[in-house]
């Protein structure tokens, strides 16, 4: 375990503010603006750093603290870093005034508080606390509501939310990074998306709603103003283009409600516009379908025009030989044979053709009708030529 001292903290400035010889170390620390204590196993904050009067950054990230430490003397800090401790509840910045960036990811904090006297506070980062199982980050309404007249980024990825309702009222909200959580309700981001005007970068993967049909597209229309989505820059053109559809779909969804809404289900039918056929959902158990909210006499002319039009397909050549994969051009004739003189016939003026690839069986379909006198029989001469 390691207290800040003032050794310490003589030795955590940049090479540009090194005490100078007839500099007395009071005078050195008051001089100082920047402190870089991280990574030193610091679990104790002194006194000390009280004498820093002109401090502006101060870098503690990557220690063992469990608490924030006491900043009262150090009100000219605008910049704290103080992610990847122990730390468990937001205390003690109520006199940081200035403050306008805060880093307090990888803590074990549960609820966002204590930051409603920060009116200055442009930037908060508390991604990936070390919550208990099952548990996920709160809100503070109170901080929440104060913080919505200065805050422009907010970084609350891997906190386990299934919910951002509570942010609504942050409508200064520039960048919003939320990834690795639970987020699933496309309607509430549409919302919320609604009253965050001048967000331009928003950062979502790994929530399950990432996985819906059309997810960037929608996203692309819900935040208009929207430049950069999950790292990548949206273009002019395909956010134009995305409006545009937006806008053709609701234009044709206004149409439908309207038609809908005054009975006029018949002006469908202009222009070859028929309506889907849907299952009657008074008894879904029963095959069929049901022309939903369409008049009879509308339907008999619905069902006759499809009648007519499958009636006029044209029928299928089926004296066009097909070849086969081996080479042998098949016939797919039907033959008619009701008596003996018609099978003469066809054994007369009936040539079956091959490829000369190889002679194989010729298949072929013949229909037997009438009264086919038993002492005639079919020859296997008689149906290839010699």
């Amino acid at each position: 375990m390691v207290k800040l001292t003032i050794d310490l903290i003589a030795r955590g400035t940049s090479g540009y503010t090194k005490k100078k010889r007839d500099e007395s170390m009071s005078q050195y620390l008051r001089r100082l603006t920047h402190l870089y204590l991280e990574d030193r196993n610091i679990d104790e904050v002194s006194d000390e750093l009280s004498m820093c009067k002109n401090l502006s950054v101060l870098y503690l990230y990557d220690n063992q603290l469990n608490r924030i430490p006491m900043l009262h003397q150090n009100q000219n800090i605008n910049m704290l870093y103080l992610q990847n401790n122990d730390i468990c509840k937001i205390e003690n910045l109520t006199p940081l005034s200035r403050l306008s960036k805060l880093y307090l990811g990888g803590n074990c904090i549960t609820v966002l508080e204590g930051l409603d006297k920060l009116d200055n506070l442009q930037e908060l980062h508390l991604e990936n606390q070390r919550l208990p199982p099952g548990e996920k980050l709160l809100f503070d309404p109170r901080t929440i509501r104060s913080l919505s007249r200065s805050l422009q980024v907010i970084n609350v990825s891997g906190n386990n939310l299934n919910s951002i309702s509570d942010l609504e009222c942050l409508i200064m909200i520039q960048q919003f990074h939320a990834t690795d959580n639970q987020l699933m309700d496309m309607k509430e981001l549409a919302n919320i998306f609604g009253q965050w005007h001048r967000l331009w970068r928003l950062d979502l993967m790994g929530n399950p709603l990432c996985h819906k049909a059309k997810y960037r597209d929608r996203v692309i229309v819900m935040a208009s103003h929207l430049e950069i989505l999950d790292g990548k820059e949206i273009s002019e053109t395909s956010r134009q283009f995305l409006r545009n559809w937006h806008a053709s779909k609701e234009v044709q969804k206004k149409k439908r409600e309207e038609i809908y809404r005054k009975g006029n289900v018949g002006d469908f039918l202009d222009g070859n516009k028929e309506l889907p056929p849907v299952k009657d959902p008074r008894n879904p158990k029963v095959p069929g379908y049901m022309m939903p909210g369409l008049p009879r006499k509308q339907f008999d002319e619905l069902l006759a025009r499809t009648t007519t039009n499958m009636s006029e397909k044209p029928e299928p050549d089926r004296t066009t030989p097909v070849k086969a994969r081996s080479g042998i051009l098949r016939s797919n004739k039907v033959l008619s044979i009701r008596n003996a003189e018609d099978f003469a016939d066809f054994k007369n003026s009936t040539t079956i053709t091959s490829a000369p690839v190889r002679r194989r069986p010729v298949n072929m379909t013949f229909e037997l009708t009438g009264n086919l006198d038993s002492t005639h029989h079919i020859k296997p001469d008689h149906l290839l030529g010699h």
